[in-house]
């Protein structure tokens, strides 16, 4: 792993010399919901019962309010500091068109988000638009989440699915999530009946843990391999929606239409176990440039 100070300093943790992360390329990319910009620097997010503010600098990095019990239990593996992101973009830049994306969005990395929390998640992203999607989840956190104080705040813990599965159509009704309601309900049941075990599903190879996924109401192809990307550690997963289709059609098909399945066949040749993260960087920096549109 690439090597970092990490010092405690009044309640705070900084971390020196931190490489393959820059804020806006982690929190920009689509995987995750519940982080917003403060500054041009800084973010605060609410991820496993515990609230962060994060700030960055050059190659310095400050954890607000965090201890370094905190940082080994949670952060560590939450930001993905145990990976050597050297090594990915080594694999993957000879391609030349991933070797630009990947200068573009040099700094993003993979969270490691809570598994249901992801499911719940991408279940609501399906046919939706980022801001929207945030506001369903931060309603959802409001009326269904623990209270969490933080710096003379008050934030919201995702809820639990034994929450969720107590709760009617009527009364999710709150988080204006339309058709979603019953897919969030019917997850949530699953989870808390035992017949979709969440740990389980993480061992399994990556198509089993697919068709898993896939039993549950809403979770089709893209809805269950963004949530095996991003909460079960499935790094080959290539989540393909219409963006990344069209991305693909102009980068590696002469811009002919092609299917999905050859799309996936496409990843799986090329990128290999590495195929989440060909996606992330191809996703943010043909969104972010405009491309293939």
């Amino acid at each position: 792993t690439f090597v970092m100070n990490i010092i405690e300093n009044n309640g705070n943790l900084i971390l020196d010399k931190v490489s393959d992360f820059e804020l806006s390329n982690v929190f920009d990319c689509g995987q995750c919901f519940r982080w917003d910009r403060v500054s041009d620097n800084a973010y605060i997010g609410i991820a496993c019962q515990k609230v962060l503010l994060i700030e960055k600098t050059d190659d310095r990095l400050i954890l607000y309010n965090t201890t370094s019990d905190d940082y080994e239990r949670i952060w560590r593996n939450y930001f993905d500091f145990n990976r050597d992101y050297n090594e990915i973009k080594s694999v993957l830049s000879p391609d030349s068109i991933l070797a630009e994306a990947i200068r573009f969005g040099n700094g993003i990395r993979i969270l490691n988000q809570e598994p249901f929390e992801t499911l719940i998640s991408f279940i609501i992203s399906a046919s939706n638009n980022i801001p929207r999607i945030k506001g369903i989840i931060s309603r959802l956190c409001e009326n269904f989440g623990d209270e969490i104080s933080y710096m003379g705040k008050t934030y919201y813990t995702f809820p639990t699915a034994e929450r969720l599965a107590k709760e009617t159509l009527e009364t999710l009704s709150v988080i204006r999530a339309g058709f979603r309601d019953k897919y969030i309900i019917d997850a949530a049941q699953k989870v808390v009946s035992g017949e979709i075990n969440l740990d389980d599903i993480r061992l399994m190879p990556t198509a089993d843990a697919k068709s898993e996924l896939m039993k549950i109401k809403g979770v089709g192809s893209k809805v269950a391999d963004c949530a095996l990307l991003f909460g079960f550690g499935k790094c080959d997963c290539f989540p393909t929606d219409v963006w990344i289709k069209r991305i693909m059609e102009y980068c590696y098909f002469e811009n002919k239409e092609v299917t999905l399945k050859q799309i996936a066949a496409y990843a799986a040749d090329n990128f290999g176990k590495y195929g989440g993260f060909a996606q992330q960087y191809l996703f943010y920096w043909a969104r972010e440039n405009k491309i293939g549109v």
